[in-house]
C-alpha cells in the first residue's frame, strides 16, 4: 500500500491506495509544514488522526508533498519523522508541494502556480521543474496568498479603507483587537496560518467592487513577480492550484489578459489530480 499526502501550513490531505490504485482511505490532518512547525507539533498532528493511526503499521510506502519541503534541512527533518512514525514503510519520499501541483494540473509544459495559505510558482518543461526565485515566505513574499489577503483585510480595517458595511460584519466574525492580533502574529506559532484564516471572509461574502479590487491587485502583484519571471510565460498556459485560485478564477483570467497570458487549469485540491497521476504513471508501471 502507498500513502500519498499533499500538505500545506493549514491542512494536509492523505490518500491510501492499494497496488491496483483503489482508494482505501482518505483523511485530513492539520498542516505539516516542517519549515514552520517544530517536530513535537508535527508528531502531535499525526498522533491525533485516528484514521492514520489504524493503518500506520500497514503502510509500505509514503510519498509526501508539502509546503516547506523545498530546502534540505526541513525536508530531512520531516523525512526522518515520517520514517519513524510509519515504522514499517520501506520507502519515505518527501518533496516540495510544487511537484504535487504540477502532477495535479498538467503533463505538458506550462507555468504552475500555488495560491493557498502561501504562494509559489514554477515552470514545468514536461519533465523537470524549475523555479525562478527561492520563496522567502509570508513576511517577504507570498503574493496573492491567503496570508497576503489576510494582512490586507486587517490593514484595510484598521486604516478604515474597508467599506463600513463590510467592516461591521468583519468585526463581528473575528476578534480584531490589536492585542489579540499582535499576540498571534508576534508571539504564537504559525502566524501565516493565523493570517490566512481572515482571507475566508472574502469568499464567504458576495463578490463586490472592494473584494474584486483586492484580489485583482494581489493577482497583478503575483503575476509581475512570480509569473513574468519566466521567459516562457507568453508561450505556455498558466495553471493554478489552491482554494484562493479556484474561487477567484474569473478575476485571475481578467488579470492575465493585459499581459497576454493564457489561463490553464484550475484545481482546488491537488490530491485529486495526484491520484490520476499515480494510477497512470506510478502504480501502472509496477503491475
Amino acid at each position: 500500500m502507498i500513502l500519498i499526502a499533499d500538505g500545506g501550513s493549514t491542512k494536509c490531505d492523505w490518500i491510501l491506495l492499494d497496488s491496483k490504485g483503489e482508494q482505501l482511505l482518505k483523511t485530513r490532518t492539520k498542516g505539516l509544514n516542517p519549515a514552520v512547525f517544530k517536530t513535537e507539533v508535527l508528531l502531535e498532528r499525526l498522533d491525533e488522526n485516528e484514521d492514520l493511526q489504524k493503518v500506520r503499521s500497514q503502510v509500505e510506502r509514503v510519498h509526501f508533498y508539502g509546503a516547506g519541503c523545498g530546502t534540505p534541512k526541513p525536508t530531512a527533518m520531516l523525512q526522518k519523522l515520517l520514517s519513524g512514525w510509519f515504522s514499517n514503510a520501506t520507502e519515505v519520499l518527501v518533496q516540495e508541494d510544487m511537484v504535487a501541483a504540477v502532477y495535479a494540473v498538467t503533463d505538458k509544459p506550462g507555468i504552475v502556480c500555488i495560491l493557498g495559505t502561501g504562494s509559489n510558482s514554477c515552470y514545468y518543461d514536461g519533465k523537470t521543474i524549475r523555479t525562478a526565485v527561492d520563496s522567502l515566505g509570508y513576511i517577504l513574499m507570498d503574493e496573492a496568498s491567503g496570508n497576503y489577503f489576510g494582512k490586507r483585510l486587517i490593514r484595510d480595517y484598521y486604516y478604515k479603507k474597508m467599506p463600513k458595511s463590510l467592516a461591521d460584519k468583519f468585526e463581528k466574525e473575528y476578534d480584531l483587537s490589536s492585542d489579540t492580533i499582535k499576540e498571534n502574529i508576534y508571539k504564537k506559532d504559525s502566524p501565516n496560518t493565523y493570517l490566512a484564516q481572515f482571507a475566508e471572509f472574502i469568499f464567504k461574502n458576495e463578490r463586490n467592487g472592494y473584494f474584486y479590487q483586492l484580489i485583482a491587485e494581489g493577482m497583478q502583484n503575483f503575476i509581475e513577480h512570480r509569473v513574468l519571471c519566466f521567459k516562457e510565460a507568453q508561450n505556455v498556459p498558466i495553471h493554478f492550484v489552491g482554494s484562493i485560485a479556484y474561487f477567484s478564477q474569473d478575476i485571475i483570467k481578467d488579470a492575465l489578459q493585459p499581459y497576454r497570458l493564457e489561463a490553464g487549469n484550475f484545481v482546488q485540491r491537488p490530491i485529486d489530480g495526484i491520484l490520476d497521476y499515480y494510477r497512470k504513471n506510478v502504480l501502472k508501471t509496477q503491475q
